[in-house]
């Protein structure tokens, strides 16, 4: 039976990244706690989840960002 809190790739991908992040921060926080050990093996995947798609998420920005040369023109930052 999957955790209430625990979100679905779906719900995922409706955070921003900042969101991603405060959710990484409440996972660690609760796992800092004294929780039961099968709500720290959720918390955990949960969390790693989590980080995964904050990953993907600054990827797939650092692949957008553009970066001007000396003549002015814009190239795509590698």
């Amino acid at each position: 039976m999957p955790e209430e809190n625990a979100l679905s790739r779906e719900d995922m991908e409706k955070l921003t990244l900042e969101e991603a992040f405060e959710g990484v921060d409440r996972t660690i926080d609760e796992l800092s706690g004294d929780i039961p050990l099968e709500r720290s093996f959720a918390l955990y995947k949960e969390g790693m989840e989590l980080l995964k798609y904050c990953d993907e998420k600054l990827k797939a920005v650092e692949q957008q960002i553009l970066i001007m040369n000396e003549e002015g023109e814009l190239n795509e930052f590698q």
